[in-house]
């Protein structure tokens, strides 16, 4: 593989994380991330989310939740969630403070928030290498089934991108391409490391 990918949703957890295993597992160098201030977990509530510091290992989280209402949590898919992250990497880690994973060419995000923060973010490093990044943005709910569909198709867009002499020549061809066979809007940016 031609190129390094980052991943990003807000916690780290779903929809950059099924992303992260998928692409993974087809060879491609890829990490993830997330943009919030903290890992927040569906709770008993939407008034009660468990909440967690960035770099609290998954397997933590998952015993965790498992001593809290295992039937909950298992019910609901978080339990699965946090098995199949642990063996994708030991926590989620957070986006503004990934400068020591060194610079990615593609960073892909699944809401339009959290590609804002990704932006703004590279807008305010110090630009010592710049070398251009290309984010993007694909809008996916954040639900199990939407962050599987939604790992598809970022898979076969890395792919395109991968399949590409040069992503800056092709990036307009690529995206509009993408767009028309999927029937999905992307955003996209071209920025600086």
């Amino acid at each position: 593989m031609k190129f390094r990918y980052a991943m990003v949703c807000s916690s780290n957890q779903n929809r950059s994380m099924e992303a992260h295993f998928l692409l993974k597992r087809q060879g491609f160098d890829v990490s993830s991330y997330g943009t919030g201030a903290h890992v927040k977990l569906p709770g008993p509530s939407l008034w009660e989310p468990n909440v967690y510091e960035f770099g609290t290992p998954y397997k933590h989280m998952h015993d965790d939740l498992r001593r809290k209402d295992s039937d909950l949590y298992r019910r609901n898919g978080i339990l699965p969630m946090l098995k199949r992250n642990a063996t994708v990497k030991l926590a989620p880690q957070r986006w503004q403070e990934n400068a020591a994973d060194g610079s990615f060419d593609v960073v892909l995000t699944f809401e339009e928030k959290v590609f804002d923060m990704v932006i703004e973010d590279l807008h305010n490093r110090d630009h010592v290498l710049l070398k251009t990044v290309l984010v993007i943005n694909l809008e996916v709910k954040d639900n199990h089934e939407e962050a599987a569909a939604g790992a598809k198709l970022t898979l076969d867009l890395c792919q395109e991108i991968e399949a590409a002499e040069s992503w800056e020549e092709s990036v307009d061809e690529i995206i509009t391409g993408f767009e028309s066979k999927h029937r999905r809007k992307l955003l996209y940016s071209v920025s600086f490391y």
